[in-house]
């Protein structure tokens, strides 16, 4: 069995952060921020993110996670005509979140 090449590991968290900085630079560019509460189920929220957001089941669980240790986490970037009708549906599950 050959060995993995350990050079060619390339860091997730660093390739998401280059990401980022990317889109930062972006004038049109706007985050849709999901805000941490007490009241909803991980489940729940993962549910809402795949079904509002269109996340794989682990980006959603991942962003579940995020918001859940941090407080808040962006859930979703894009124009403003695309994000207002999730931050609408999102306020409609009696989710929190807003645009950045």
């Amino acid at each position: 069995m050959p060995l993995k090449n350990i050079h060619a590991y390339e860091d997730p968290k660093r390739k998401y952060e280059e990401e980022v900085l990317v889109l930062e630079a972006t004038d049109d560019v706007y985050k849709l921020v999901l805000h941490n509460d007490d009241i909803h189920t991980f489940d729940y929220v993962i549910d809402c993110l795949i079904d509002i957001c269109q996340h794989t089941l682990e980006q959603a669980e991942q962003c579940t996670i995020l918001v859940h240790y941090k407080g808040k986490a962006t859930v979703k970037t894009g124009s403003m005509d695309l994000l207002k009708p999730m931050h609408q549906k999102l306020l409609d599950k009696s989710l929190t979140s807003e645009i950045v």
